[in-house]
């Protein structure tokens, strides 16, 4: 398995077992050891960039809030 494989693999791995409600960081690498046979250091590597993932798309769900608000008053006050 190539290492773009496995990591694919392991982040639907980690976020199955997300999605089934489970909240312990240790339980998941563990889970995600046990059904995939990775080392666990690979398993806390891809859940990082997964996390760091993540991340990246909150931060541009964030940004443009302020500017959704911004152009909501701005339409407000034009309309007054």
């Amino acid at each position: 398995m190539n290492r773009t494989t496995q990591s694919t693999n392991i982040k639907q791995a980690i976020n199955t077992l997300l999605d089934k409600g489970l909240t312990d960081k240790q339980d998941i690498y563990t889970k995600v050891v046990e059904e995939l046979g990775v080392p666990r250091p690979t398993v806390r590597r891809v859940a990082r960039d997964l996390r760091n993932e993540l991340l990246q798309k909150i931060k541009i769900l964030q940004s443009e809030v302020p500017e959704l608000e911004v152009n909501s008053k701005s339409a407000a006050e034009s309309s007054d």
